[in-house]
């Protein structure tokens, strides 16, 4: 009986302080000049004017191709990614523009596996990278291969876009902040009946037996020389148990490979030392540096990360864009912000979307370093995730806090930010957990959700791709995703679409370019 007083008086105490909470605000704060129609007006007509300087369509022919990969990055990422920078800069939120809202072509992607209504990241990877929709957990193979049959893979290889802008003489890249054998950049360059096959260490003995390759390996053998290659996954490299480099002590990440290979050693003997480490960051990159292997597995979260060992994406870019550039053909870079997609699969959702937030840090810093004269830029995601917010939040509440209001079935507070299932599902004595007792603003909270699993799952609605550059107007509408990369192979002469090519004389047929790149994103220096 007492116990149900306390509870009582706590939420009690909690309406009280929402209603002063309320009262002392008054009505919903907003900057002062939105009171004034000729504000909304303005920029209604500033916007229109944009609008119709699009009928002058960018026909170049793109000397550089820039992916951006949000892994997860459903359209509620990024409206709540889009608030969260707005806060980080003391703004209410929503008005903020994200560097990716200012691309001026948008469209949706329809992100299905063949054999999949909610798709994986292999999948989808296939897809927007070798033009072919595939069943889940297979990369670079088509749906004729089946997941984990090793003698499916022969004869159902597909090429990747990354393949394509190399046959062409362009130079490539991969930046990543997962491990670069994970899902996304692994479709680059391997053709594998199974995602998970990291390392000959994860494969069973008939696939090997069968003749079947780790993805790790096929990063060495498949594409020689990739001219970049960014992120974690060292320990599938080194010979099992071989104690890693900078955690020697952790047995959980040392080598994996069972063929007693040393892979990075092997590179490290091809490239005569054009291997990468975080000092390079700290000055100009010489020209020799290609590769950079920065943790045994993902990289660490950007709230988590050391500066002084692990870059943020936005370097990486910085770098890969400095070594790339110096290809007069041109290049093909492919970026993965690819813990967007771990933040919430753990129900932590702050992660997610500062992991969002840094990934649009690269974005403005890629603009800064190119011209959409010459660069197709292209961002999107492999799929969503069962990630929203709501609850009739004011405007400029701090994404990561509470509605306004209680559950008029528990009387308890909620969150804005919730998940449709995952581990953020508790009950304290049989009831939802009352979040007023949590600290649900630090790092590590997990979000509340209706349905418990250990892991949250992905989410099957469309996504977004954003578009700039030489041919940016072919992605518009709604598409299946596998259209991403003949969209942008076409605009750079590149794979199976060239008939076209002999009408750009000198790659330089269409558009000038209307505003200098530097002056288009100085925003980004702000933030």
């Amino acid at each position: 009986m007492a116990h149900g007083k306390q509870e009582t008086w706590t939420v009690a105490v909690l309406l009280i302080t929402l209603w002063l909470a309320q009262d002392a605000l008054g009505k919903p704060q907003f900057p002062e000049q939105e009171k004034d129609p000729t504000f909304w007006n303005t920029w209604a007509q500033r916007s229109l004017r944009s609008a119709l300087d699009l009928q002058e369509l960018n026909k170049n022919m793109a000397k550089n191709l820039i992916l951006f990969l949000g892994d997860g990055m459903g359209v509620p990422t990024i409206t709540a990614a889009r608030i969260l920078k707005g806060q980080l800069l003391g703004q209410p939120g929503e008005e903020t523009q994200l560097e990716m809202d200012k691309f001026p072509y948008v469209a949706l992607s329809k992100t299905y596996n063949t054999n999949a209504q909610v798709p994986d990241s292999a999948g989808t990877a296939t897809a927007y990278l070798c033009g072919v929709k595939a069943n889940e957990g297979t990369l670079g193979v088509s749906a004729a291969a089946v997941r984990s049959q090793c003698n499916t893979t022969q004869g159902n290889e597909v090429t990747s876009i990354l393949r394509w802008a190399k046959d062409a003489g362009k130079s490539v890249g991969i930046v990543t902040t997962t491990r670069v054998n994970h899902a996304t950049p692994s479709a680059a360059y391997a053709h594998c009946v199974d995602r998970d096959w990291y390392s000959d260490g994860e494969m069973p003995q008939d696939a090997l037996d069968t003749g079947c390759k780790d993805i790790a390996r096929q990063l060495f053998e498949n594409i020689p020389n990739i001219d970049v290659i960014m992120g974690g996954g060292r320990k599938y490299m080194y010979p099992k148990n071989t104690s890693d480099v900078e955690y020697p002590m952790d047995k959980k990440l040392n080598g994996t490979r069972r063929d007693g290979r040393n892979l990075v050693q092997e590179w490290e003997n091809r490239m005569k030392g054009k291997v990468m480490s975080q000092a390079h960051f700290e000055q100009s990159p010489p020209p020799c540096v290609h590769s950079g292997l920065f943790e045994p597995a993902d990289m660490p979260y950007d709230l988590e990360r050391n500066q002084d060992t692990d870059p943020s994406l936005t370097e990486m870019v910085d770098v890969a864009n400095n070594i790339l550039k110096k290809n007069p053909n041109g290049f093909y870079l492919l970026v993965e912000g690819g813990r967007i997609d771990h933040g919430h699969h753990d129900g932590k959702a702050k992660h997610a979307l500062y992991e969002t937030v840094e990934m649009d840090r690269a974005i403005g810093r890629a603009g800064l370093l190119t011209s959409t004269y010459d660069t197709l830029t292209v961002v999107t995601a492999d799929h969503s995730h069962v990630f929203n917010f709501g609850g009739y939040t004011p405007r400029g509440n701090t994404i990561f806090g509470l509605a306004p209001m209680l559950s008029d079935i528990d009387q308890k507070p909620f969150t804005a930010i919730l998940y449709g299932n995952g581990p953020g599902f508790k009950l304290v004595n049989g009831l939802r957990e009352n979040v007023s007792t949590v600290n649900y603003e630090e790092n590590n909270y997990q979000a509340q959700s209706a349905v418990p699993l250990r892991m949250e799952t992905h989410g099957g609605e469309d996504v977004a791709i954003f578009a700039k550059g030489p041919m940016a107007h072919l992605l518009h509408g709604v598409k299946e995703q596998n259209y991403i990369p003949h969209a942008m192979a076409y605009a750079a002469c590149i794979g199976q679409n060239k008939d076209h090519c002999r009408f750009y004389p000198n790659s330089a047929l269409g558009t000038k370019p209307t505003v200098l790149p530097a002056l288009l994103t100085l925003a980004w220096m702000v933030f």
